[in-house]
């Protein structure tokens, strides 16, 4: 009996790793199709979208959700510019993460004080579709995963789309549509560079922040961002961007 319980514990150890490693697989080849599925499909809503409702309904006031998705001609270029200067200057030349942004962050956080983050779009986007909110090594290595994903599988201008469409610019407003009728009473596409930069500038903070009527920080960072607009070439940079190198050749002849 014991060289029988002996032998079935190497037995039970290589039947969970086997289940593990099919269970991985599975989830490899399911996220992987979903996000390529999404490549052209508008995505019917985020996980950050369900977070916010859910969270209403626990503080007992219920959010109605505002979101219309617009496609990429809908959508004014000075946001597309404004949020790019604004979020991510470096979008059209990195693979999903901007490894100089991620070590100053680093050196800045060890210092203490206010954390300082380093999410480049392409992160925000797999972090507002897929994930949840917080801090894990969990969450953090999912985001890399769909990040990785999103970079390989799409265009950069895909990726663009989906997260104008997807980001947060008040309590329930999603989206650029939503968040130019909430803001200023105007269709996506017709956002001036004044108000795509007062957009743009509320994105670290959104919920409490108003791009509508910005406190003086709010303004002041809308003009650095007009600035930087400039310096990116206006609404030349996203020639820039179209050309970029993603999605990579094997997933362009999809």
């Amino acid at each position: 009996m014991a060289r029988s319980t002996g032998s079935a514990k190497p037995s039970m150890l290589r039947n969970f790793i086997h289940r593990l490693l099919k269970a991985l697989l599975w989830f490899a080849a399911g996220s992987a199709l979903l996000v390529l599925i999404l490549r052209w499909v508008p995505p019917p809503g985020t996980a950050l979208m369900v977070e916010r409702k859910i969270e209403s309904w626990v503080d007992g006031q219920p959010i109605d959700l505002q979101r219309s998705w617009r496609p990429w001609d809908e959508i004014s270029d000075e946001l597309k510019v404004a949020v790019i200067a604004g979020e991510d200057q470096k979008f059209a030349e990195h693979w999903g993460f901007d490894l100089s942004a991620i070590r100053a962050a680093f050196l800045h956080n060890e210092k203490g004080g206010a954390l300082r983050g380093a999410s480049t779009l392409s992160q925000q986007v797999s972090k507002n579709l897929f994930l949840w909110s917080g801090r894990s090594w969990l969450r953090k290595g999912l985001e890399v995963w769909f990040t990785g994903l999103i970079e390989l599988l799409w265009s950069k201008q895909r990726i663009l789309e989906v997260y104008l469409n997807s980001a947060e610019w008040d309590e329930g407003v999603f989206g650029a549509q939503a968040a130019a009728k909430h803001h200023f009473g105007v269709n996506a596409k017709d956002l001036t560079r004044q108000q795509a930069s007062q957009l743009a500038g509320v994105l670290p903070n959104p919920r409490n922040w108003s791009a509508s009527h910005p406190t003086p920080y709010v303004a002041g960072r809308a003009s650095w961002i007009r600035q930087q607009m400039r310096q990116l070439g206006g609404d030349s940079y996203l020639t820039t961007l179209n050309n970029s190198r993603s999605p990579t050749p094997w997933a362009k002849s999809l």
